[in-house]
């Protein structure tokens, strides 16, 4: 396949829509269904594509492959369950995925912490804004954060400890084994989560509203979105796919508006540009020395594996 630059990135572009839609399209559906029986019918939908696709590298992957994938698929199923439970406490689609993009702007300080990768200039000053506009968004009047925002400010990290993994352990493993045993990880993960806490419904129960979901997220949102991603990049620059990406929070605003006519205060919306020029920085300052060759080096920043 051949694509000039400026395809790329609006075929990048269209896999941020994608994401950012999902937001206010999940929390939609958990208020009919329960989060982990939800992200377990979503990642069994994804992980069944993922294994089609790279069966013949999941035969042959070693158990480092296995061990390491399923590490990161903890972290990946730690950032989507604090991420839904979250956005179903504070019902803000919009407020969710700006909270979110803060993972972006961790990425470099756990860098640091676990990679002994130093942390550069921008990433701090995008650490200061984004922290800045975290505060604008969710303290109140008496500066206590909403348990909805902190559970989804947990995701974040998760995300983040997820995204360092993928570039502490992809260059040693198949980069297409290790996404889809990450995928089927976060799919027993929330199996195991429901199953424990009651949770799980007959798959006859299941609305058809619910079911339009899992496939919005399963198929397109986690299976297509990252094949898109990691086949496309290499058709553009790291500076483009950073400034896309950023673009997520954004959409998630948007189609909140759009689907469920959310609106946030002006205050919170000024919050969310910090938090985006935040991410900006953090993206930039990492991905201007090295091409990017999987969603965490490019992004977060996650939320995610990669094929």
């Amino acid at each position: 396949m051949a694509l000039r630059s400026w395809q790329a990135d609006l075929l990048l572009l269209l896999v941020t829509a994608i994401w950012g839609w999902t937001f206010p399209v999940v929390e939609s559906a958990t208020r009919w269904v329960h989060v982990f029986p939800f992200l377990a019918l979503r990642f069994d939908l994804a992980a069944a594509v993922l294994a089609v696709l790279v069966w013949p590298r999941l035969r042959r992957a070693p158990a480092a492959t296995w061990g390491a994938g399923a590490l990161v698929g903890l972290f990946l199923f730690g950032g989507y369950a604090l991420q839904t439970f979250g956005m179903g406490l504070n019902r803000s689609p919009a407020k969710t995925g700006f909270i979110t993009g803060l993972s972006v702007v961790l990425v470099p300080v756990l860098s640091r912490m676990w990679l002994r990768r130093p942390v550069a200039v921008q990433a701090w000053a995008g650490v200061a804004l984004s922290t800045a506009g975290l505060a604008l968004m969710t303290l109140n009047g008496r500066l206590a954060p909403h348990a909805g925002d902190l559970l989804v400010l947990g995701s974040a990290l998760a995300f983040a400890l997820h995204v360092t993994a993928v570039a502490r352990y992809a260059g040693a493993h198949d980069p297409a084994a290790l996404a889809a045993i990450q995928v089927g990880t976060a799919a027993l993960a929330a199996h195991a989560s429901a199953v424990l806490t009651g949770t799980w419904r007959p798959l006859s129960t299941v609305d058809a509203a619910v079911w339009q979901a899992i496939v919005i997220t399963g198929l397109l949102a986690t299976a297509l979105a990252f094949w898109l991603q990691n086949t496309l990049q290499p058709f553009t620059t790291p500076t483009h796919t950073a400034l896309i990406f950023a673009a997520e929070p954004v959409w998630a605003a948007a189609f909140a508006w759009l689907l469920s006519g959310e609106t946030l205060t002006g205050r919170a919306y000024v919050g969310g540009a910090l938090i985006v020029l935040g991410m900006i920085l953090a993206e930039l300052s990492s991905l201007l020395k090295r091409k990017p060759a999987s969603r965490g080096e490019a992004r977060e920043a996650a939320r995610q594996s990669t094929l």
